[in-house]
């Protein structure tokens, strides 16, 4: 490196030298700039003269610049304050040597809002309206840019680029043992979600869909562009859904025999009911949720058979919803891990609970006005919740899971 700097101009090293420490010195100092609100004007003001004067020397000086640069007025310009945007003035500076305008790096680092957007993106997703961001936000002498329309469009723009970067991310560095999938409903359409779970337990969102209804048609294109994404399914993985028929027939034509179904059995349990009395709901929602816990497949499944012919007197209906899909509703206990994965797998609660939060942020917005908008929202919200959620439960045996499956797709094969 030192030989590079001998045989260069020792002219240019020192301009290069002196560029760089400026950029430096400029980035601490706007960071704490932009978070004194009450000063922040005059020291904006500070700061863009002090880089003038390292540039073009002191005021009626002609010393202490850098060749050829030298004053050139003044100009109306302005400057971001936190999140808040504030008319000033900006000193020029001309390189007459070269006939041409030196921006001021401390002026262009200034025109950035503290931490992008984000600020504005975290107060409107957390229910501040757009018509009063202006009377809420902090108080700056001649703000500008704090109108609704103004405010809209940062939001836009920020959370344009969230729902960009979950739509496009490399999943191939994901071990997944397991899939949630459902979907939560905005006005006529439902946005469908894929969950997945590592093999250390930590839960990744790994993408989203806009549709009428969970049909296996957008389900398989949702599947597919996942998988072009690096969607490793190959060590098998077990997916977990509200029983839905499209979402069921999407994973076994496009997973085939990489998927394994665990139905869930809150739904199985709560659609068997729903066909009976309400003097009776109660009782037989016991009865099926301890015929569910017996901790064996063998077990499990002689406790429901045995609830069977009670049930068909009392609602033939009834029966048949229990008989539909009952096998995929015992996988964890076919595989023999209720008992150790059963509070995390057995069930679509991990993926509801996620709704649940998106809806705290997304229920605040009065009108949807188009697709852009619904999926914005909820990839925002998604990409805000997903840091902060915790390990599956039994996360430290889901080695077993995938043994499991491993064992699971051997066997097909040598069926096949």
């Amino acid at each position: 490196m030192k030989r590079v700097i001998r045989i260069g101009s020792k002219r240019k090293s020192r301009l290069t030298g002196r560029e760089e420490a400026l950029t430096q010195d400029g980035n601490a100092r706007v960071a704490l700039i932009q978070a004194l609100i009450p000063l922040g004007l005059e020291a904006v003001a500070e700061e863009l003269e002090r880089e003038v004067e390292r540039l073009a020397g002191a005021k009626h000086s002609r010393k202490g610049g850098l060749p050829g640069h030298c004053r050139w007025g003044g100009q109306p310009g302005s400057v971001y304050l936190a999140d808040q945007k504030v008319r000033t003035k900006v000193p020029r500076v001309r390189n007459v040597l070269e006939n041409a305008e030196v921006p001021l790096e401390s002026y262009r680092l200034l025109q950035k809002p503290r931490n992008g957007d984000e600020g504005v993106m975290r107060r409107l997703l957390f229910g501040l309206s757009c018509r009063k961001y202006e009377q809420c936000a902090e108080s700056v002498p001649e703000a500008l840019g704090l109108s609704s329309s103004s405010i809209s469009r940062r939001f836009t723009q920020v959370s344009a680029g969230r729902l960009k970067d979950l739509m496009e991310r490399d999943l191939s560095g994901y071990d997944l043992v397991a899939l949630f999938l459902d979907g939560k409903s905005f006005a006529e359409h439902e946005i469908i979600l894929a969950l997945g779970v590592t093999l250390e337990g930590e839960k990744v969102v790994l993408g989203l869909i806009q549709a009428g209804t969970e049909n296996e048609g957008v389900i398989k294109a949702f599947l597919n562009d996942l998988l072009g994404r690096g969607l490793n399914i190959e060590g098998g993985i077990l997916c977990v859904l509200d029983g839905a028929k499209g979402l069921r027939s999407a994973i076994r034509k496009v997973f085939a025999d990489k998927a394994l179904v665990q139905r869930c059995q809150w739904h199985k349990r709560e659609n068997v009911v729903d066909y009976l009395p309400k003097s009776h709901q109660s009782s037989w929602r016991r009865r099926l949720q301890q015929a569910y816990e017996k901790p064996t497949y063998e077990e499990a499944k002689a406790a429901l058979h045995r609830l069977k012919p009670e049930l068909k007197l009392l609602n033939v209906s009834a029966l048949s919803s229990l008989e539909e899909g009952l096998e995929e509703t015992l996988t964890l206990h076919r595989l023999g891990l209720f008992a150790e994965l059963g509070a995390s797998l057995k069930t679509t609660n991990c993926i509801e609970s996620i709704m649940a939060q998106v809806g705290q942020y997304t229920d605040k917005v009065d009108c949807w006005r188009n697709s852009s908008q619904k999926q914005r929202w909820v990839a925002t919200a998604l990409l805000e919740i997903e840091p902060h959620l915790r390990r599956v439960k039994g996360y430290r045996i889901l080695w077993k899971l995938r043994e499991a499956m491993k064992r699971h797709t051997h066997v097909l094969r040598d069926a096949a």
